[in-house]
């Protein structure tokens, strides 16, 4: 099937098979670059401004200039849905510090922005139905995991080995013995006596906007909250194992490392936040 896409490249929309950048962008030979992906329900952007102070953030972080304002590239992501009549699905964005002569130092005057929409039944996917399987797997990547880069080669490698275990996600765990979160998700549990455990934001992990917005409708709904750290074994015994994410919302994990979570089904917090995610994304 022919890819009608439109996307949007240093300020030009254009068919995405004609969105070409240099092959000295140093996003391709450093991998100096970051990207976010926001939802889209409903023809709208989901958490699009968490999404963007995120995007901000990274920036800062690797040192590379915004080309445009916050408000100038939310105004391309709603053009973006308009022009390829986006329902369900998100917006992929990218930005690199772009093209220059291949050298370490090297910062290029012009940097590379890269926007364009993905289309998904982003509601009604199986996993939301039957919940995931996940293999833990040691963490291998390096240390500022609160930025969200291009560089991306440890999560391939720890969703290979999760793939080949049959699972769909994995779960990554520190030296000493504490899940961070999932290769491309935020890991959350829920303890014996109810309380939903996450790990705390800081430079082990991404701030998720997915779990952000979660954590804070569970909270409205009366479910105690804890941001700590939380070990395999703990997750192993918890009542419930959830993950959240921008493609994924919410969804229940029911089997870690081979052992069933509660009694190996989607319980009713994954559910219920679930639910009430989704009704805060079509009312905002």
């Amino acid at each position: 099937m022919a890819d009608n896409r439109i996307a949007w490249l240093n300020g030009d929309y254009l068919p995405l098979a004609d969105a070409k950048v240099s092959a000295q962008d140093r996003g391709f030979l450093f991998a100096d670059g970051i990207y976010e992906f926001t939802a889209v329900l409903d023809g709208r952007l989901v958490d699009g401004a968490s999404h963007l102070t995120r995007f901000a953030r990274s920036a800062e972080g690797l040192g590379i200039a915004l080309p445009l304002p916050l408000d100038e590239i939310a105004a391309v992501q709603r053009a973006l849905i308009t022009r390829n009549a986006l329902d369900q699905g998100g917006i992929y964005f990218q930005l690199t510090a772009g093209p220059a002569e291949r050298d370490f130092l090297a910062r290029p005057a012009r940097p590379t922005l890269l926007l364009f929409t993905q289309a998904s039944d982003i509601l009604d996917k199986p996993a939301a139905r039957t919940g995931i399987v996940v293999k833990t797997v040691p963490d291998p990547r390096w240390a500022r995991r609160d930025l969200k880069t291009i560089n991306l080669l440890g999560q391939v490698f720890a969703k290979r080995e999760a793939a080949t275990a049959g699972a769909q996600e994995a779960w990554l765990v520190d030296a000493d013995g504490f899940v961070t979160e999932g290769a491309s998700s935020s890991a959350l549990i829920v303890t014996a006596d109810g309380v939903l455990v996450t790990r705390p934001n800081g430079p082990d992990i991404l701030p998720g906007c997915t779990r952000k917005a979660v954590l804070a409708i569970a909270e409205r709904d009366g479910i105690v909250v804890e941001e700590r750290l939380f070990t395999v074994v703990e997750a192993l015994a918890a009542r419930e194992a959830i993950l959240t994410s921008a493609s994924n919302f919410v969804v229940a994990v029911v089997t870690i490392d081979e052992q069933a979570i509660g009694d190996g089904r989607p319980g009713p917090v994954a559910a219920r936040l679930r639910e009430l995610y989704i009704e805060a994304a079509r009312a905002s």
